[in-house]
Order: C-alpha cells, then structure tokens, then sequence
C-alpha cells in the first residue's frame, strides 16, 4: 500500500495512445495519430499513411521529399492520408457518427482537417503542438471548438 501512483488524466490517457496509434505510420516525414473518442470510449483511431491498397511511401519512397515540398505547403501532392482524417474515415467506413466526440492527435490539425472536424461535429480538439497552421486555429475558433494544447507527458 506503500506505492502511491497517480493515474493519467483521460486526455493525457487519450493523447498517450494517439502517440502509439503514431507508430503504425507510413509516412517518413511526420508520424502522426489520431483518437476519436465519445464518453471516454475510442470510437476510431487513425495514422497518416497512403490509402488502403496503394504503395507506402516507406516502401516507395517520399514525393514531396523527392520534389523538395516544405512542410505545410501543397498537401494534394502526397500519398498520404492524415491521421485526423483517416480517424474520421474509419469511423464512417465502420458507420459511427463522429458528432459530439473528442478528437486527440498528436500534432495540431492542418486546415484540410480542421475543415473536416468542423462538419464532422466534433467538439474539442486536443493535441499536442509540432504543427502550426493559424488558420486551421483561426476556422476552428470561429466554430467555437474547443483546442488544447498540451505539453509533452511521456
């Protein structure tokens, strides 16, 4: 009885295993996780990486790598899915409704996904930082989501 130990918060908890959704990821640039969650239950998870049935790129290699793209610049030229998204797709493939859920990821959204999390209904975006991108946090303000940001807490 000696042992005191403190449990995880459920968003240190949820963004803990958005990081080990993370290491399932393709994409050779920025391993990133996703965890859609309604009621402290995970409803889907999602990774970046190419779409079902196509090449990864650490199998074939990085276009933007190859083509010298910065990061945060022409998103439509990628293989890859991101994880916010694939989280949302997985639960629409499966038939879950994504409304009134709380999404954790590891790095901030992008504006493509922000667009997403706005019309999927989702409510609260924690994340853990390593991306920036003001007008995804500008558009997901003005539809009064909520966003976290909170430190490392390996």
């Amino acid at each position: 009885m000696g042992n005191i130990r403190t449990r995880p918060s459920w968003d240190e908890y949820f963004l803990q295993l958005a990081e080990l959704v993370a290491s399932r990821s393709t994409c050779l640039r920025r391993q990133v996780g996703a965890v859609l969650v309604r009621n402290e239950r995970i409803i889907a998870t999602g990774y970046n990486g190419a779409p079902r049935g196509l090449e990864h790129c650490l199998d074939i290699g990085c276009l933007r790598e190859e083509q010298g793209i910065p990061s945060g610049q022409r998103y439509e030229l990628c293989r890859g899915v991101h994880a916010e998204q694939n989280a949302l797709i997985n639960a629409a493939f499966y038939g879950v409704s994504t409304r009134d859920t709380v999404l954790y990821c590891t790095n901030q959204p992008c504006i493509i996904c922000a667009r997403m999390i706005i019309n999927a209904g989702i409510e609260k975006v924690v994340h853990r930082g390593n991306f920036h991108d003001d007008l995804a946090l500008e558009f997901l303000n003005e539809a009064g989501i909520i966003v976290v940001l909170m430190e490392d807490i390996k």
